[in-house]
């Protein structure tokens, strides 16, 4: 039986490596630590009891221990990556509908914000909305 198992870990471990997430690893570790078990016992109920017990608590006690040292840098990507940029209003943002141009890098955004800004102010980008980005004007210090 413990081919069995050594076939079921080597499944979970060609699992995980065409899975992103880093879940189906303890199983497979799981189903190697059943096959030793296997060794010992013929009973089908203990080894399961085994592997569900023992991937359960891999799962559950070393997956924080895995997180803490991984580096999991979320990197925005595609427009959300503008978020937290400076830009430079190229047509003012009226008051009235709120509603202007802005630039950003090479690229020239629909802007909205709740006040008027003028042209060729620097804005910082709060948030999305659609096709709009949501700016704040950056205000230069007073120097007395």
């Amino acid at each position: 039986m413990w081919q069995v198992w050594l076939i079921i870990s080597g499944i979970c471990f060609i699992l995980e490596i065409i899975t992103i997430g880093f879940l189906v690893f303890w199983f497979a570790i799981g189903a190697l630590i059943t096959a030793l078990v296997s060794l010992f016992t013929n009973n089908i109920i203990i080894q399961t009891t085994v592997f569900v017990l023992s991937s359960t608590a891999l799962l559950f006690f070393t997956k924080p221990f895995v997180k803490k040292f991984s580096k999991e840098d979320k990197v925005q990507t595609n427009a959300y990556s503008v978020i937290g940029k400076k830009g430079i209003v190229t047509k003012e943002i009226d008051e009235k509908t709120g509603i202007g141009l802005v630039s950003i890098g090479s690229e020239v955004w629909t802007a909205k914000a709740s006040s008027s800004i003028s042209k060729d102010s620097e804005v910082i980008i709060k948030e999305i909305d659609g096709v709009k980005v949501i700016v704040e004007p950056i205000m230069e210090p007073v120097l007395k």
